[in-house]
């Protein structure tokens, strides 16, 4: 069976990477929740999925410049809540039992932020969910030291047409990451288009696509077994899934 993954909670149903939409996504009955995290230079893991705050939410400037104070005085688009702590999001998911798919962010300069792999980690760590969560990254050298410091938390590693390019092409980024994570996430278009390269390489289990949102999409996916699905809309890959096993 597919497993499905709420995207940044699920962004298209609430605001993504808020408190609310980890609420609210945690009664989807979901098999894992997406969210991103950043580190400021006061120290704090924060959650939200770009390096500047323009976006997403009410200010402007680097992430990883926020103190904690401006940080409690900045509210998310659309929400009367400020941008939430890894500690905070964990309070809401770790009850529930259910898989974290944690992106480890780098710095607006494109720089891996200096041990938040350790500091992330450490919190899923207190949280008591270290055996049910992925550290995740595009960046290899963000995996690299997640399996340095803390190889006991699973990997797994995104990639994107643009992105495989930079390093080379699908096969040889393939081979950089052979043994380094358990789940390889590849974008949709990606993964139609060099299909028969990857199943050649990788076994359904360990292959996860991404951002499916479209009913033809996700059931194009579903049936065909892959691994895992990422989704903005998990609600309709739910609805699909449970169809196709009717």
């Amino acid at each position: 069976m597919t497993l499905i993954t709420g995207h940044r909670g699920a962004r298209n149903l609430w605001p993504e990477n808020s408190l609310t939409g980890f609420r609210n996504a945690i009664t989807l009955d979901l098999d894992a929740i997406e969210f991103d995290v950043h580190l400021t230079r006061s120290g704090e893991l924060v959650v939200i999925h770009d390096a500047t705050l323009e976006r997403t939410a009410e200010g402007s400037g680097p992430v990883q410049d926020l103190s904690a104070e401006a940080r409690k005085g900045i509210l998310l688009k659309g929400t009367d809540e400020v941008i939430p702590t890894l500690g905070e999001v964990l309070e809401v998911l770790a009850p529930r039992g259910i898989d974290l798919h944690v992106e480890i962010k780098i710095d607006e300069t494109g720089k891996p932020y200096p041990d938040i792999a350790a500091r992330v980690a450490a919190e899923l760590s207190r949280f008591g969910v270290g055996e049910r969560s992925y550290l995740t990254s595009f960046d290899t050298s963000v995996l690299e030291e997640c399996r340095r410091h803390v190889p006991e938390v699973s990997r797994l590693v995104s990639v994107n047409a643009a992105w495989a390019e930079k390093q080379g092409g699908l096969a040889a980024f393939l081979d950089r990451v052979d043994g380094l994570v358990e789940i390889v996430a590849i974008h949709h278009e990606l993964m139609e288009a060099e299909w028969d390269l990857i199943r050649s390489r990788l076994p359904m289990e360990r292959l996860c696509v991404w951002t499916l949102n479209d009913e033809l999409g996700i059931r194009h996916w579903l049936e065909r077994g892959i691994g895992s699905l990422t989704s903005d809309s998990p609600d309709l890959a739910l609805k699909l899934r449970a169809g196709l096993a009717a």
